[in-house]
């Protein structure tokens, strides 16, 4: 049965002349106060008689402190006995027993915690100290006069209840003369003194009676001073009170019910807890005391403001003081319930009042200070669970401090924080073993604890801005170009990051020096893991992408701009917070980007020149100056295209990835510039292979007939050269000669190009007058040097071509051949004429000269090579020597054309080989011999005396020079010669 009694709700008798008080702080907990640290009862008590029993202690210490009871608004009336000694010889009202209030004095106790006093308050204002209770008439309310009349309001306890207990005590004090109140079980001796009598009804005193014997199952079996042991009185004392549920307890001083309740009492209470003092433990175990106690001090608070104090505090404290040696509470045990009551009275407040909090602050710093002088296990165990209470309530809205502070109530945000961190440093310094293991100076708590709110709190409002922007996202999906989800996080994040350097940075750095530091190295970590998961999905430049790295780069600027400055007082000048912001390197990710464009786009235009260049037929563009080809002209128009291209990209580096272009530019130029060239053929390729030596058969009337026979009539293939010009596909000269003004056209539009690029430049948002003032990386290098190269192997190609290949059959198969009158120059010559006159109408004019000197050239290689070369279908005599020169005359008149033509001095210079030659043809046969064998000798020295060795053919034809004097011989149509070439090489006649 005893669970029965202890759910029982002891309350009044509804015919309590006093109305229903409103409920304490302690009964109106809202959902954010952390539940009491100071211990739950093991019996269920109901608010109203844990105040009462409170109430009745504090009674009975303050009479037992003074000698005299605490008078009361009652007190001054004349008792049931007007003869007990108690009252003999002292009157009521005198001062030592009335101890009378005023209001005037400010508040000691007020002032040490920071709060408001009356002396404070407006001139104006009516407040009355302890004021907001009505009498127990209920009538208007009056100020009370003195502390009991004080406490007995604040306590709301009626004023027949306080009298009861008065004459209670007055009873007790006349049966216990000499004992000390603390060496008094309260309740025993109430349940002696107290009759149905003394109580309205008998529902009013049973109601008593049960909540008595409940104090005493608290105070001695459930939450004893002394741990119990397993012994009778333990055992007898809690059947005396479950048989008080069947029966009522009869309670006369000679009753042996009672007697056995007084023995088992008394035997329990009376164990020593180690302290050689005689008190009785009856309300001393934890918790019942501190809640007792608690209630107590609630008493300070005013019953009409609930966020102030009654002026009277300090005196009200002083005789709350007293019951000290019966709750068994001392100093540090008050300073932490006090501390206790402080925060949760701020806190079911409404959280607005700063004077309470500044105060639990202050009173927390005591705490701190009793927390370093004591071990005391029971004390750290309430310490640790009030400490980790206040800490937790704290830390629920630090941690998430950009959910719970804005403008409006960021003011009491740094309260918060000093009492978070002064809580923080109680338990890890005075509590925690782990820092005792530890030297101090390791760990700072405070700094410790700031970083982790920044970190968690920025944790908690970048997510809520991810899903912010990503809903956004969503409902901008249907507008035109609506931003990426991370180029709005980025921007949202950038204004965080201010508002946390304005609002909360402050605040944070009384703690931590560099709280900005911190919070925007916590912000680019979580959107640097957003944006390393977007850049690993990239595959292509996009707007989209160009969008989200511009705003992670300009936020990442931003953000390490907010930590530099906040760095700049420290030691290592902020590298260490830099260190935890690995860059995005979103400018880098742009310029692979970009790099990747202009690599796709270049192996395109790769592919498109292959294509194209397949099909390109190599006929002018109609309705264009210049002769080039379409494909020169496509191949210039893409160029521009794609430089217009880059520079229409949304990216921030157009200056930096422009040589990138440009180089990749100048290779695909270079490639159609090398593909336009090939298969044109080059000098080597038309030059004809050089016959084996041989030596004349002399003899006019054989020499006439071999002539006869061998001698190709010059007139098959006449004006044949056009057929050839249009007739071989893309190879025809007239097709080389566009293929050379398609070169020349590229060549002269890579300076407009290149104009084009600085134009760009100028107008882009990030170039700098560096970008565009220094030519490095926006010039063309490869494709220049191609093309001038390519027009001079296309110029030499087309030369050799018309002359070796074009008119082989009037220079190589008709020249000198047979007869020499029959078979001279001039149909070579106005062959020649034909083709030049084609290609001049061509070929663009400032590559004409190069074209026709170079065809001029040619054509006196063709000259020397049938002289020195021809074959055994040639033979000279010294008289041809005259007719050779004649032609040669005709040649150079030719490309000279009376003025028109080439300048004489260029037509001089490229003749000085032939002119050279010429004269050995005029030299009789002996003296060619003689030289011959001189200059053999010279180069080959002393072993060249028995044998003459023959010289290898150099190409490079000399008068000088062995195998030219040698080839002069061969070609001497001559006896003398003939036997030479026989006896010293025995070369043949015929191949």
């Amino acid at each position: 049965m005893a669970h029965l009694f202890r759910e029982l709700s002891l309350g009044h008798s509804k015919r309590e002349t006093t109305p229903p008080p409103p409920p304490s702080m302690a009964s109106v907990i809202p959902s954010d106060l952390p539940p009491s640290p100071l211990g739950q009862l093991a019996v269920q008590f109901s608010e109203s008689d844990l105040r009462l029993i409170a109430y009745e202690i504090f009674v009975a210490a303050c009479r037992s402190a003074t000698g005299k009871p605490l008078s009361s608004a009652v007190s001054s009336l004349s008792v049931a006995n007007p003869d007990s000694p108690i009252n003999n010889g002292v009157s009521p009202a005198s001062p030592a027993v009335q101890r009378s209030l005023t209001a005037a004095a400010a508040s000691k106790m007020k002032k040490a915690l920071g709060m408001k006093s009356l002396s404070s308050l407006s001139p104006g204002s009516t407040k009355s100290p302890g004021s907001g209770s009505g009498s127990g008439s209920g009538g208007k309310s009056k100020r009370p006069t003195t502390v009991g009349e004080l406490m007995r309001i604040q306590m709301r306890v009626s004023e027949a209840v306080d009298s009861r207990v008065r004459r209670a005590f007055l009873r007790i004090a006349a049966s216990q003369v000499g004992r000390k109140i603390e060496s008094v079980v309260l309740p025993l001796e109430l349940l002696q003194q107290l009759k149905s009598s003394d109580f309205t009804d008998q529902q009013e005193y049973d109601a008593w009676l049960k909540r008595s014997l409940k104090v005493l199952e608290a105070g001695l079996l459930l939450h004893p001073r002394v741990p119990l042991d397993k012994t009778n009185s333990s055992q007898r004392l809690r059947q005396i009170i479950h048989g008080a549920l069947d029966r009522p307890l009869e309670t006369g001083r000679n009753n042996e019910q009672m007697q056995s309740l007084r023995s088992a009492v008394m035997s329990l209470a009376t164990r020593s807890d180690g302290s050689f003092s005689d008190s009785c433990h009856w309300a001393d175990g934890s918790p019942l005391n501190l809640r007792l106690y608690e209630l107590l001090l609630e008493a300070c608070f005013d019953s009409s403001d609930s966020t102030s104090m009654v002026e009277e505090v300090d005196e009200l404290m002083e005789h709350i003081k007293k019951t000290w040696v019966i709750l068994g509470i001392n100093q540090m045990l008050h300073n932490l319930c006090f501390t206790w009551l402080l925060f949760s009275r701020y806190v079911v407040t409404g959280q607005t009042e700063m004077d309470l909090l500044y105060a639990c602050e202050s009173q927390l710093a005591e705490v701190a200070k009793d927390a370093k002088t004591t071990k005391d296990p029971e004390y750290s165990q309430v310490l640790s669970a009030t400490v980790s209470a206040i800490l937790g309530w704290a830390e629920k809205r630090l941690l998430a401090y950009h959910d719970t502070f804005d403008r409006s109530n960021v003011g009491t945000m740094e309260g918060i924080v000093s009492l978070g961190v002064s809580a923080a440093r109680i338990l890890v310094e005075d509590i925690s073993n782990e820092y005792r293991r530890r030297r101090k100076g390791e760990v700072d708590v405070a700094r410790t604890r700031i970083e982790t709110y920044i970190r968690s709190s920025l944790r908690t409002a970048f997510a809520q801005r991810m899903e912010k922007a990503d809903s956004s996202r969503r409902a901008s999906r249907n507008q035109k170009n609506p931003l990426p989800v991370l180029a709005i996080l980025a921007k949202d994040i950038g204004e965080l990051a201010v508002q946390e350097k304005r609002m909360f940075s402050p605040i944070w750095k009384r703690w931590h020096p560099f709280a900005a530091g911190v919070a925007v190295a916590t912000l680019h970590v979580c959107y640097g893991n957003e944006i390393k998961q977007f850049i690993s999905g990239i595959s292509e430049l996009t707007p989209d992408a160009v969008q989200v790295l511009r705003a992670a780069d300009k936020l990442e600027k931003d953000l390490v701009q907010i930590a530099v400055e906040d760095s700049v007082d420290s030691d290592d000048g902020g590298k260490a917070i830099i260190r935890e912001m690995p860059p995005f390197e979103a400018e880098t990710v742009i310029a692979n980007l970009v790099k990747d464009w202009i690599k796709a786009r270049i192996d395109r235009l790769k592919e498109w020149v292959d294509r194209n260049l397949q099909q390109e037929v190599w006929i002018p563009v109609e309705n264009q100056e210049g002769g080039y080809a379409q494909s020169a002209a496509e191949v210039l128009r893409i160029t521009d295209e794609t430089l217009e291209a880059f520079f229409q990209l949304p990216i921030p580096m157009h200056p930096a990835v422009l040589p990138d272009l440009i180089i990749g530019l100048d290779k695909y130029l270079q490639y159609y510039v090398s593909k336009a060239k090939s298969g044109c053929g080059s000098r080597t390729t038309y030059m004809p292979t050089m016959p084996a030596l041989t030596r004349c058969t002399t003899g006019s009337k054989f020499q006439g007939v071999w002539k006869k026979k061998e001698k190709s009539p010059p007139s098959q293939k006449k004006n044949s050269q056009v057929t050839i010009a249009n007739g071989e596909g893309s190879f025809g000269a007239t097709q080389i000669c566009v293929r050379i003004n398609s070169l020349h056209k590229i060549r002269s539009e890579l300076d407009v190009v290149e104009k084009r690029v600085i134009t760009h430049l100028r107008n882009c948002e990030s170039a700098h007058t560096d970008d565009f003032s220094n030519g490095l990386g926006k010039k063309f290098e490869l494709t220049p040097a191609a093309c001038i190269e390519g027009v001079q192997q296309l110029s030499e190609s087309l030369a050799y071509k018309v002359v070796f290949h074009d008119l082989s059959h009037a220079l190589w198969d008709g020249l000198y051949i047979g007869d020499l009158s029959s078979s001279r120059i001039e149909p070579f010559l106005k062959e020649l004429e034909q083709n030049l006159t084609v290609i001049a109408e061509t070929v663009h004019e400032r590559v004409r000269t190069r074209i026709i000197t170079d065809i001029m050239r040619a054509s006196f290689d063709g000259f020397l090579l049938v002289l020195l070369a021809g074959g055994p279908s040639r033979a000279f005599t010294i008289q041809d020597s005259q007719i050779m020169e004649q032609d040669f005359k005709s040649m150079k008149d030719l490309f000279w054309a009376n003025g028109d033509g080439l300048a004489m001095d260029l037509i001089d210079k490229f003749s000085t080989t032939v002119r050279g030659v010429l004269p050995l043809f005029s030299t009789d046969t002996d003296s060619l011999i003689e030289r011959f064998k001189g200059t053999t000798l010279e180069a080959y020295g002393s072993s060249a005396k028995s044998r003459l060795p023959l010289p290898p053919t150099s190409g490079q034809w000399n008068g000088m020079e062995p195998n030219t004097l040698l080839r002069v011989l061969c070609y001497r149509n001559d006896e003398s010669a003939t036997r030479f070439l026989k006896k010293t090489y025995n070369l043949p006649k015929k191949l």
